[in-house]
């Protein structure tokens, strides 16, 4: 528990074997709960968890590959259902920082915002963030800011602490189930008039490689901002003429 709430932690994790036992091994104790969502994995994940000796692990398997996205929202669903007051996303492939997930989370349990986000781009170890990812990064958040009117940093970090109140308020059934989620939970987030808070975070990174290729970066983040502010553009438009309907 963190300021007298209970957090979950929910992992979604596709095709990490290698890593996820190490990464539910370090989940801190302060978390009450674990949510591991794996999301259609082809290889031993499913049996490395469930051969973890973690009682607050619970494993939820997606039977077919949805998206990250999706996968979370599996998570965030179970991980309320069950009682969870703030739910804290963290990746299976130890890409975050388990001793930040209390700074993380903390803001959130004691109701100071209704959603805290990890920021890479504003930590002190931000030159350990290959160059090429730290350029995409500041573009999409330029963009994300530019689109959702929130002032945040860091648009792409998956690293979170969102409420159980919060999540009720936000329309997550049709979020965007693939890479651009983050972005696209963003605008739902403003959409709710939700308090977003940037928390910095370590950013991490071993060599391996990064999911977002070619298409991803080029073709659907950026539809997916597109349409983060096309909907809002509506939305606006639509509230002007409400309001004066002789236009």
């Amino acid at each position: 528990m963190i300021e007298g709430a209970r957090i979950a932690a929910v992992v979604p994790a596709y095709d990490e074997e290698a890593r996820i036992g190490g990464t539910l091994a370090s989940v801190p104790a302060c978390v009450d709960s674990i949510v591991v969502v794996d999301d259609g994995s082809v290889d031993r994940t499913c049996e490395v968890v469930r051969a973890s000796p973690d009682p607050r692990v619970k494993l939820v398997v997606h039977d077919e590959n949805r998206g990250v996205g999706a996968a979370i929202v599996t998570g965030y669903r179970v991980a309320f259902t069950d009682g969870a007051d703030v739910a804290v996303v963290m990746g299976a492939d130890g890409q975050m920082d388990p001793n930040e997930l209390e700074s993380l989370a903390r803001p959130v349990a004691s109701g100071r915002v209704d959603y805290a986000k990890g920021d890479r781009l504003r930590h002190r170890e931000l030159a350990s963030m290959p160059i090429e990812r730290r350029i995409g990064n500041a573009v999409f958040s330029t963009l994300t800011r530019a689109a959702t009117g929130l002032s945040i940093s860091d648009s792409q970090c998956g690293y979170t602490a969102l409420s159980r109140a919060a999540a009720s308020r936000m329309d997550l059934d049709s979020l965007w189930p693939r890479y651009g989620y983050p972005n696209d939970l963003l605008a739902r987030a403003a959409d709710a008039g939700l308090r977003v808070l940037d928390v910095p975070v370590r950013p991490i990174y071993a060599g391996e490689e990064s999911g977002i290729g070619l298409w991803e970066g080029l073709v659907v983040i950026p539809g997916v901002i597109a349409r983060v502010a096309l909907r809002r553009w509506l939305r606006v438009r639509h509230a002007s003429h409400a309001a004066d309907p002789a236009e």
